[in-house]
């Protein structure tokens, strides 16, 4: 049969004969020939995987910018005219901007590279009767696996002898807990995660043995399908991309249309047209504030940094930013919100129940015999074994966690089994459901059990009852099945303990065929262990503060709809009233139906990985911005389409490579933290952005109103590039150093379609800035027509113009370090990068102004003391005006508070 039609079988609803005849394989396995050929044509057990992402990739990356478009531009037409003095700082600008975002994302992305532990795995398989080991890229479709504790299943297959085999699935389904494995087929409509008789690539095997015939190697897997799904999920713009792009096309447009009315106005003068293309080369200069890319790009990389020192790498650099508009988290409960291990939560007896963490050693213990009884059971009736000296645990989840605990109180199992050794054990299996371990006690024998509550339950007649022994009556049944049901409705995993007294063995211990139904009868009920998977100690904090901060927290699990509840509650989490929603009610939503249950639902259980898919992209359809976190391979797909992709370092690979952010460690709580960076970086862009943008409005203004007046242009165009060399450069990159949060998580997300201009911007740039350009215009205008009596020369006026324009940008660049705070409240003395900036840019000032070299390239000339006054005085002006605006809406927002309160 062809590949093709094997996609279309279902494996698990086949014996295990019908199955070797579709992959033409036996028990005996394939003959080497056989094998190679089937190597050749189906290609090797890998998955398809995407070219790296080069360097020059990386590089040319950096270009996919509209604010890089605009400069390139600007830079053609300058050179097209002459003017290359002009083209060469815009392009110096592109290349700076360029270089910073390379060396940021090539780092991440080394870092990244890092991680990757690159080693060939080898399997055991069998091949014409003779058992051998092999690379893991050489199983084929037919193989037969040998599996084995410890082992990571390569390929996709169906079980056909199994002895008590247990795979942890969590890296393909989010299940937590080992799956009890079967030869027994399973009905045709049975969702993955309950698929008994498979086995699938990607997985571990916790316990036991087994075989299994491959049916799917490489993309054909379950894990491939899960790739191919990465493939195709559209990651998108990032909201700042978004952002940016509206900014650069408002700005392209304003300045065509300005250069436009210039050449007209221009034209109808009489004027001379080279004068007048100048001009408009001018306008362009002062309109395009070629510092405002490399800005954003420094602060993107500053903050990308500190991300990283909270233990976050980001592998994209606008990722960063994108952190700060996420107005939902969609998280894999499963070892993201818990630890992804079980712990021995309580025990509970007929007399009352009790948490072993609260114990404090064997005296306690001891006062307590029906829990010190229990305890005694696990750790007996148990096949885990945990190092003395390195404490590294392997077996079962839960009976690692008894012999943790009892390791906690100072109970010792080799002291116990040393008092009861051993003699023989009937295995746990997926078909009992429970396992019995019998142990020489004296002269008689003692028989310890464990496994599923109804099933050990039902073989008990007596019950453990503070020390005493008695008969279980029809009451005591009935309370007992009621504890049981409510622990199960709680999220915990629950077993049942039970032991009996043999003064006689009907069989010999010795002996393989034993009859356990001669002993395994008439058991003493001891009482329940309840185990969960437990929050991670930061996890309510975390879930509080993204509440706090307008952040939606949503669960996407694949464990059982009781345990996400659980765990839902315990968060505190708000699971609205549809309640948790199930994968069984995903797959007959419409996606509209869906894109209205996510405006609500907060909890989503036993879901696959296209239902996690499905989820992201409704969210984002009603205009969420979504982080999603995961490590498994199942969140990969999710990861991609999300506008952040957050994996942990315990992750995958294929989610490492899917994610912008890979957390260096487990620790949940770095997410908030680096929400919260991603939040001032936003502010710290705003801050960078009304700087700049200021200085381009001052430029425009005395540009314009010199031609509309018939005065002399009131700046050159290489006096527009000095200014925005010196005030686009150094001050503005400081904004990246800045920390004032100005309480960033008590804001609610900044939304998609919002602009990165606020009103409080506008109110800045045109309120202060029409006031404050008026007059510097109406100086001008006095100044130009009184030369002679000022006893000035228009390269005076203009040096003078200069040193305005830098001084009060410096000035203000004091008061956008807090859009919230007045000046004297702001602690200036937090970010020395900015006085370093402002030391620069003033010795480049007194260098243009005082230099002869610099006077002749910008046509500038020295400034008597008098003339810094005026500086000084226009300076003051613009900082008050800027305080007055700032304070009239920190009012307007106490207010807004107050009313809502």
């Amino acid at each position: 049969m062809n590949l093709e039609n094997l996609k279309e079988q279902l494996f698990h609803n086949l014996k295990a004969e019908a199955v070797f005849r579709l992959v033409n394989s036996s028990e005996a396995g394939l003959m080497p020939d056989e094998a190679k050929r089937r190597l050749l044509n189906d290609g090797p057990n890998v998955l398809a995987e995407e070219k790296p992402y080069s360097r020059s990739k990386i590089f040319f990356s950096q270009f996919k910018n509209p604010l890089i478009y605009i400069l390139l531009g600007a830079a053609a037409v300058s050179f097209a005219v002459g003017e290359h003095i002009d083209a060469q700082v815009i392009l110096g600008a592109v290349l700076i901007n360029v270089l910073i975002g390379f060396f940021q994302e090539d780092k991440a992305n080394e870092a990244l590279n890092k991680l990757k532990k690159i080693v060939e795995h080898r399997v055991h398989v069998r091949r014409n009767y003779r058992d051998v080991e092999i690379a893991s890229t050489d199983i084929v479709r037919g193989d037969i696996l040998i599996l084995k504790a410890g082992e990571i299943v390569p390929a996709d297959a169906r079980i056909f002898s199994e002895a008590d085999l247990e795979v942890n699935e969590a890296s393909l389904t989010g299940e937590s807990m080992a799956i009890s494995k079967t030869i027994q087929t399973s009905a045709a409509q049975t969702g993955l995660a309950d698929r008994k008789s498979m086995v699938y690539a990607g997985t571990n095997v916790v316990s036991g043995h087994g075989l299994a015939v491959v049916i799917a190697t490489g993309s054909m897997t379950e894990v491939g399908k899960i790739a191919e799904m990465v493939k195709a999920a559209e990651s998108g713009p990032t909201p700042l991309q978004q952002r940016l792009t509206r900014i650069s096309r408002n700005l392209g447009l304003s300045v065509m249309v300005i250069c436009l009315v210039i050449v007209a106005s221009g034209l109808i003068k009489g004027l001379d047209f080279l004068t007048i293309l100048l001009s408009a080369i001018a306008i362009s200069a002062a309109a395009i504030p070629e510092g405002l890319s490399v800005a954003v790009t420094v602060i993107l990389a500053i903050g990308m940094k500190h991300i990283v020192k909270k233990r976050a790498l980001i592998r994209r650099l606008l990722a960063a930013e994108t952190l700060g508009s996420i107005t939902a988290i969609c998280s894999d409960k499963t070892g993201t919100l818990t630890e992804g291990k079980m712990r021995l939560e309580e025990i509970v007896s007929y007399s009352g129940r009790l948490a072993p963490a609260k114990l404090s050693g064997p005296k306690d213990l001891s006062k307590l015999q029906d829990f010190m009884l229990a305890l005694k059971t696990g750790v007996l009736c148990n096949n885990a074994v945990i190092d003395n000296e390195t404490l590294k645990a392997s077996g079962l989840a839960l009976e690692v966690s008894f012999l943790r605990i009892a390791l906690d109180l100072g109970v010792s199992q080799a002291e116990l089994m040393k008092d009861e050794p051993r003699l023989t054990e009937l295995p746990f299996n997926s078909q009992r459901k429970f396992m019995i371990s019998l142990h020489r006690h004296g002269s008689s024998f003692s028989l310890y059990e464990k496994g599923a509550g109804e099933i050990v339950l039902a073989k008990c007649t007596h019950l453990e009852d503070a020390g005493d022994i008695r008969l279980i009556e029809k009451g005591d049944r009935e309370n007992i099945i009621g504890i049981y049901e409510n622990l199960t409705l709680s999220g915990l995993r629950v077993i049942a303990l039970a032991y009996r007294d043999v003064k006689k063995l009907p069989f010999d211990p010795d002996n393989e065929e034993k009859n356990w139904n001669l002993v395994d009868r008439e058991l003493t009920f001891i009482g329940f262990a309840a185990f969960k998977d437990p929050l991670r100690p930061e996890s309510k904090k975390t879930i509080a503060l993204c509440k706090n901060a307008g952040i939606r927290p949503i669960i996407i699990t694949g464990d059982h709809p009781n345990t996400a509840q659980a765990i839902a509650t315990e968060l505190r989490m708000d699971i609205g009233s549809a309640g948790v929603i199930s994968g069984e009610l995903l797959e007959k939503l419409t996606d509209q139906e869906l894109q209205e249950l996510v405006k609500t639902a907060a909890v989503y259980a036993r879901v696959s990985p296209n239902h996690k898919l499905r989820i992201v992209n409704a969210l984002k359809k009603n205009g969420e911005v979504v982080a999603m976190t995961g490590d498994g391979l199942n969140d990969s797909p999710a990861l991609k389409a999300a506008d952040i992709g957050i994996c942990l370092g315990s992750g995958t690979e294929v989610a490492k490579e899917t994610a912008d952010i890979v957390l260096l460690d487990d620790n949940f709580s770095v997410i908030v933290s680096a929400i919260r960076q991603g939040r001032i970086i936003f502010d710290n862009i705003r801050k960078s952005v009304t700087y700049l943008i200021s200085d381009c409005f001052s430029e425009i203004i005395l540009i314009l109103g010199s031609i509309f007046f018939n005065l002399p242009l009131a700046l050159l165009p290489t006096q527009i590039l000095w200014i925005n060399i010196l005030n686009d450069g150094f001050p503005s990159f400081s904004m990246a150093f800045e920390t004032n949060d100005d309480g960033v998580m008590q804001r609610k997300p900044i939304k998609r379609s919002e602009s990165i201009f606020n009103k409080e911007m506008k109110a800045l740039l045109f309120g202060v800035g029409l006031v404050r350009e008026s007059i510097l215009f109406v100086g001008y205008y006095y100044c130009a027509t009184h030369l002679a009596d000022l006893g000035w020369s228009l390269a005076y006026l203009r040096t003078l113009l200069v040193s305005i324009l830098i001084i009060k940008s410096i000035s203000a660049i004091f008061s956008l370090r807090s859009f919230s705070l007045p000046i004297h409240k702001i602690k200036q003395l937090t970010n020395p990068y900015l006085f370093l900036a402002i030391g620069i840019d003033l010795v480049l000032l007194a260098a243009a102004v005082y230099l002869p070299f610099l006077n002749n390239l910008l046509k500038t000339e020295p400034l008597a003391a008098s003339a810094w006054l005026i500086v000084i005085a226009v300076s003051v002006i613009n900082l008050g005006l800027m305080e007055m605006v700032k304070a009239y809406f920190v009012r307007q927002a106490n207010s807004t508070k107050k009313r809502l309160a």
